[in-house]
């Protein structure tokens, strides 16, 4: 299930919600004031695979390997 960022547009907290993605721009409630007024943030996103980070941000390795290439990256988590 996909991990959301929101925002409360009364109170300005801002939270994250495990949510279905049919459920992802649904009304849910603030946890700090309950006002049904939050909005889901524009966020990014990372996918982990067995090469390490595969998509999203900081995907590239353009930047420590000269064929920009996770395969070879010495900083794999």
């Amino acid at each position: 299930m996909p991990l959301y960022e929101y925002v409360c547009t009364d109170c300005g907290e801002e939270f994250d919600a495990l949510r279905p993605m049919r459920d992802a721009d649904a009304p849910i409630a603030c946890p700090r004031c309950q006002a049904r007024n939050a909005r889901r943030k524009i966020s990014l996103f990372a996918a982990v695979g067995s090469e390490g980070v595969i998509a999203g941000a900081g995907s590239s390795c353009a930047s420590c390997t000269p064929s920009g290439s996770c395969a070879g990256c010495s900083a794999k988590r």
